[in-house]
């Protein structure tokens, strides 16, 4: 690698190392800095060969930490991987990370949660509520149905 080429290396190197990224994150990081493509392309293949960029990797750590950190569910986590174009096959590893009855447990505290938030939630518009909020944080339908 060339002299600029090195340095641009080193510092995409350090933002790897700081926390996960996709290659999507890494490519446009790189743009922003206004990296030629192939000097782009040659680093982001230099990074995935030693290890800095795993996408597979990413997947899981995405997938687990909104899981858990955010009780996003896993409709949400498909949404945010897919936007980062990580790969349908990538995706569904990552989101082996997410444990099920660890998932459950938790759309049935978010359910609860909401119950004891709103004044009749064995309302018709109660459950409405219910329902649309576990929706929004990616659970899936039939779920929902099923422990609301």
């Amino acid at each position: 690698m060339e002299k600029s080429a090195e340095y641009l290396y080193a510092r995409v190197r350090s933002f790897c190392s700081y926390q996960e990224r996709s290659v999507q994150e890494v490519r446009k990081k790189l743009l922003e800095w206004k990296v030629r493509p192939e000097v782009a392309a040659k680093i982001i293949r230099t990074l995935g060969e030693e290890n800095y960029l795993n996408e597979e990797r990413f997947a899981r750590m995405f997938a687990g930490g909104k899981f858990r950190m955010r009780k996003w569910g896993r409709n949400r986590i498909m949404a945010e991987l897919r936007a980062r174009q990580i790969p349908e096959l990538t995706i569904q590893i990552g989101l082996e990370e997410i444990d099920e009855h660890e998932y459950i447990k938790t759309l049935q505290m978010l359910i609860d949660k909401k119950k004891s938030s709103i004044d009749h939630p064995d309302s018709a518009s109660g459950r409405n509520k219910i329902y649309n909020f576990v929706l929004s944080k990616g659970f899936e339908r039939h779920l929902i149905l099923k422990y609301l």
